[in-house]
């Protein structure tokens, strides 16, 4: 009798030796002859966050001479804490806000593994819900990992929202697109708004807003100026194409203590110089090589990385003299989306027991999620100890979190406060008239925009100017990805680029 072949997705494969995960596919990049670079090779990165600290990483880590400048005090860019001072006069790590590292983000975990080889700070959370307005519940727990049954359970576990009558009013072709693994099927979206993507599926609100709404707002991008290519190439990695499953796991300490500040430690003892509150203000041609620019001198360098943020780059796109005609067109293109906010909460009461650590919220304004810190990192949690926790009445018994994304603008900061304070009222009613003891509260505006009909202009890594590369999540990979791991991605893919010229042996790149 004739056996069929299985489809791919349900295939066992042997996983490759040192793959970060059974699921991971490795990139083919250039392949070097030698792990060292050749002696006195030097490299200048521009830009502390996430990709800048990646790309110095691979390369001090074959040998080549790096600097990093960073603008700011700190290094982490987005992912950058500070220290706050409590009206106790207690000192705590502030930062952007929580973040979530998925199980896919195969190449921030290999990169975490250089100073905590067991992952030790990473804990998983058992689930996040999403709740709705009217008691609406949507979990991720336990659901199958491999697509498409994680897909088929996800809709069941919706069936109050979505019925079989429903279901003979979708879009189906419109549907298909979220697990299709065409690019150019992906393409042929890019100059549709997300917005029109999914209003055109014709999904019931209920389950649009449980299944979608939140999913989409997490990108930072407004569904109505976001190209729905990248909201479809967003929800296969996360979602319908991702064997890794949704869950995801949380930092147990601020990133300063466990992310950050390890990560600057290794690369001071791999010997790269790292020079924060400098700003790189041009870039310009010396020889073979490159001069960058500062108010204290400039820094001359074999190779240079350029990762900043979009603003930084186009301010250096107008001062510097390297970049070709091709390339300032497309770093000209990049914009940033709307601003999000962020509002740490000190109450004199705590959540009740049950509540997830972690939950997205839907149909409540602009409150996008909830996140309850002493469930979460541990300084929160030894400072309500300390303080005597919910049985003391006269410090903070919970510290809890709102995020707002895709903001307009201007917006009143007392409405938007009001409104956030209102959805966690009515989602946790035993907050209610809980006392505010102290607060943090930040906007911030520099994440990239991903409008409509950008992703065919959006700059890649490699730049026609040799020698000079680019970093950062604004930049279009070979393979999806998203956020810090694209951050990370494009990082050590920008290393690889340059130290292939000189027949160095890259550092793998890992993606699903």
């Amino acid at each position: 009798m004739m056996s069929l072949p299985l489809p791919a997705f349900l295939r066992k494969k042997r996983p490759e030796a040192g793959a970060p995960s059974p699921h991971a596919k490795r990139f083919a990049s250039p392949s070097g002859a030698s792990r060292q670079a050749p002696a006195g090779l030097s490299a200048v990165v521009i830009g502390g966050g996430l990709a800048g600290l990646a790309a110095a990483t691979i390369l001090a880590e074959r040998g080549v001479k790096t600097t990093l400048l960073e603008r700011e005090a700190t290094l982490g860019g987005r992912l950058a804490s500070w220290p706050i001072t409590l009206p106790d006069g207690a000192r705590l790590e502030m930062e952007r806000g929580f973040h979530a590292f998925f199980r896919q983000y195969y190449n921030v975990r290999q990169m975490m593994r250089r100073w905590d080889p067991a992952l030790s700070h990473l804990v998983p959370l058992r689930d996040y819900p999403i709740l709705g307005p009217g008691g609406e519940l949507l979990r991720f727990d336990r659901l199958p990992r491999r697509p498409p049954w994680n897909v088929a359970a996800a809709a069941l576990r919706a069936r109050h929202w979505l019925t079989l009558r429903d279901l003979t009013k979708v879009d189906i072709g419109r549907a298909l697109a979220m697990v299709s693994a065409s690019e150019s099927a992906t393409l042929t979206r890019d100059r549709e708004t997300a917005k029109a993507y999914l209003d055109g599926l014709n999904f019931p609100p209920e389950a649009r807003r449980m299944l979608f709404d939140v999913f989409a707002h997490s990108f930072f991008n407004p569904e109505e100026t976001m190209s729905a290519a990248e909201l479809l190439m967003m929800f296969r990695y996360y979602f319908t194409a991702n064997p890794e499953g949704l869950v995801f796991d949380v930092l147990d300490e601020p990133f300063s203590a466990s992310f950050i500040g390890p990560w600057a430690r290794h690369l001071e003892l791999l010997g790269v110089t790292l020079a924060t509150g400098t700003a790189a203000q041009s870039i310009q041609r010396r020889d073979r090589g490159f001069a960058v620019e500062t108010a204290a001198g400039p820094h001359l360098a074999d190779l240079v990385v350029l990762a900043t943020e979009v603003p930084g780059l186009h301010a250096l796109a107008k001062t510097s003299d390297v970049f070709s005609a091709r390339d300032r067109t497309r770093l000209e293109s990049l914009d940033v989306t709307a601003p999000f906010a962020v509002w740490r909460l000190f109450l004199d009461r705590p959540a009740a027991a049950h509540r997830d650590p972690f939950a997205g919220t839907a149909g409540l304004g602009r409150l996008d999620n909830i996140s309850i810190y002493e469930r979460l990192e541990g300084e929160s949690r030894r400072y309500l100890q300390s303080r005597g926790g919910p049985s003391s009445t006269a410090s903070a018994a919970s510290i809890v979190e709102l995020h707002a994304y895709g903001l307009d603008t201007p917006f009143d900061e007392d409405a938007l406060k009001a409104e956030l304070r209102a959805g966690l009222d009515r989602l946790y009613p035993e907050l209610a008239g809980a006392r505010v003891l102290h607060d943090e509260w930040l906007v911030r505006q520099d994440c990239p925009a991903f409008p409509p009909g950008s992703y065919t202009s959006r700059p890649t890594v490699e730049t026609d100017t040799a020698g000079l590369t680019l970093a950062g999540d604004f930049v279009r990979l070979p393979f999806p990805s998203a956020l810090m791991e694209r951050a990370v991605t494009s990082g050590i893919h920008a290393a690889n680029i340059l130290l292939s010229a000189h027949r160095v042996e890259p550092e793998p790149l890992w993606h699903l």
